[in-house]
């Protein structure tokens, strides 16, 4: 994929960008009114679920999401039990890669792939030990984020044409367990970022090592191609970059409350609408809307540091995502 250049449409994005965009600015709205800002950050976070199987059909969507819903579930209950001791965290990093890569690529799960699965485990951990919101809290506040992101995507099932259409069964939704030879590629390449990524993560600071492996997830995506492995890191680092100037844009103006709901729901939307056909523009967008996210929930919107912690990061967690894509042999590499 160019940086110059748009990938072909693969039919209308509007209706899954929609859905996205209300389960991220919604929970932070009817929150913020309620004078519980906190929770409606984390509680935004359940939109994540519905980024998964984005292809299906709403009636095979609602067989294939709540899995999802609690894989993501149980990664941030992992990041709450451990939050508070660095060191057992970062194995955990390690841990929840090898594991959600091991189901995601096992069960075929597709895009997004183990990705926020990591990340949010990261993201909990961080939360509840930087003493934001309280470990019960937060998980009640998560769940309830998840099901109504579930609600959200299963909500054309309430027209007749959606029920009525003929839904796969779930063995052919999700088949296995079984790890092709792609497959066990793509988790080596996991378990490769991951270790390296937490090793290094600890050596530059132990907070902040869930970034540097789920940066190299993320481009390590779900298709075993060698190409796609240095395109996807070269788009991550530039993507990265002008979305961090974007960040230092928007945090200039101080957005809280339902400004911040509306800013939030508007990025998920332009997220969702270009990333199948230009991942480094998606980075744009996606890196202003993961650090306002993330800076709200922690109180630290507007941090300089943050964003240059955040930048080598990505950086260096993309860089280990790329380099591991030369284990694909040149001779048997699907070049796409």
């Amino acid at each position: 994929m160019s940086l110059f250049a748009f990938a072909p449409s693969r039919g209308p994005r509007w209706p899954l960008a929609t859905q996205a965009a209300l389960a991220i600015s919604v929970p932070i709205a009817v929150m913020t009114l309620a004078g519980h800002p906190a929770w409606g950050y984390v509680a935004a976070s359940g939109a994540f679920t519905i980024l998964y199987a984005g292809s299906y059909a709403a009636a095979e969507r609602a067989r294939v999401l709540p899995f999802a819903a609690l894989g993501l579930l149980a990664s941030a209950a992992a990041g709450v039990l451990l939050a508070g001791d660095q060191v057992r965290v970062s194995i955990g990093v390690v841990v929840v890669a090898i594991v959600s890569g091991a189901l995601a690529f096992g069960f075929r799960l597709g895009p997004p792939g183990p990705l926020f699965f990591v990340l949010l485990y990261g993201l909990s951990a961080h939360v509840v030990a930087d003493g934001a919101i309280a470990a019960g809290i937060y998980l009640a506040a998560l769940a309830s984020g998840l099901a109504f992101s579930l609600a959200i995507a299963l909500s054309p099932l309430v027209l007749r044409r959606h029920r009525d259409t003929p839904a796969r069964p779930l063995r052919e939704l999700l088949p296995g367990p079984a790890l092709d030879a792609d497959a066990r590629m793509l988790l080596l390449r996991v378990v490769l970022v991951a270790v390296v990524g937490v090793l290094l993560g600890l050596a530059i600071d132990p907070e902040r090592t869930y970034w540097i492996v789920g940066s190299g997830v993320a481009v390590i995506g779900v298709a075993a191609v060698r190409r796609a492995a240095f395109q996807r890191g070269l788009h991550r680092m530039l993507g990265t970059v002008v979305g961090a100037g974007l960040f230092l844009l928007l945090a200039l103006l101080h957005p809280a409350g339902i400004w911040l709901a509306l800013l939030l729901g508007a990025l998920q939307f332009a997220i969702e609408m270009v990333v199948v056909r230009h991942y480094a523009l998606a980075l744009v967008f996606i890196t202003p809307l993961v650090l306002l996210l993330t800076g709200a929930a922690t109180g630290t919107i507007g941090s300089l540091d943050v964003v240059g912690e955040r930048i080598v990061d990505t950086l260096v967690g993309a860089a280990l995502g790329a380099a591991s894509g030369v284990l694909h042999p040149r001779a048997t590499a699907r070049e796409a």
